[in-house]
């Protein structure tokens, strides 16, 4: 099965992806990564990021893998770049810097939607983000779109801020989600919006326990139709095999 997680800003959708993964045992794939990993081998060639051409260019001529974790170091994943280890180094300050301008171009975002799409075409696999049920994998047999009033998405993200140390307030941290949705929906490529058949989740009172007991639901539900579904399908190719070999 592919499961597709979109939605706002700390809805609570990476939580749920690792969880989910973790208990199907599939690959947990957060599409940020590849963005980042771009944006990594862009700084390494010191590229500008506001040269969208050969950001582009980068983007259609390098490999980027996502794996299941090979190291026990507390990754969710591995993450290749051209068959190199690029896990941790993704993670960089100087990678924090620049990702999300290297994000912004078109033809950025349609060289990595095929590599997410090769990836994701796998199968066994819950993929986050933004536009995966939409753009990515629009095939995928269970999407999921999360949201959360902008107070509590403010609350939770304050709360992680507050762990690593930095001093911000609320109201600094509710504009910051207030314009990255207004960027994210507005976006001329692939904004956010749940896709029509997309179950969408609201989790403004939720905790992540009832949210990934509600997705697990989802997902046997899934799993109890595919038999059916499978059955016409084959039915429906035995027919029009029946009519070629009559004819």
């Amino acid at each position: 099965m592919i499961i597709a997680i979109d939605g706002t800003s700390a809805s609570g959708k990476t939580t749920l992806a690792r969880r989910l993964a973790a208990r199907l045992g599939y690959l947990y794939f957060d599409t940020g990564v590849m963005y980042r990993a771009l944006t990594l081998a862009a700084l390494r060639q010191g590229l500008s990021m506001s040269d969208e051409a050969a950001l582009a260019s980068l983007a259609a001529g390098i490999t980027i893998d996502v794996t299941s974790p090979t190291a026990s170091d507390g990754r969710p994943c591995t993450v290749l770049l051209n068959g190199e280890d690029v896990t941790w180094t993704i993670r960089s300050p100087e990678v924090d810097d620049s990702v999300s301008q290297a994000s912004i171009y078109a033809g950025v975002r349609s060289a990595l939607t095929l590599q997410q799409r090769r990836i994701g075409l796998r199968g066994r696999v819950v993929m986050v983000g933004r536009d995966i049920g939409t753009v990515v994998l629009p095939e995928a047999e269970l999407k999921i779109f999360m949201t959360a009033s902008l107070e509590e998405r403010a609350r939770r993200r304050l709360a992680e801020l507050t762990l690593l140390g930095e001093n911000v307030g609320l109201a600094e941290v509710e504009r910051s989600l207030a314009e990255r949705d207004r960027l994210d929906s507005q976006r001329t490529v692939a904004p956010l919006r749940a896709a029509p058949d997309a179950v969408v989740i609201d989790t403004s009172h939720l905790s992540a326990e009832p949210v990934l007991d509600l997705a697990l639901d989802l997902v046997a539900k899934r799993e109890r139709a595919a038999p059916a579904q499978n059955a016409r399908d084959a039915a429906g190719r035995g027919e029009r095999g029946g009519v070629e070999e009559r004819e």
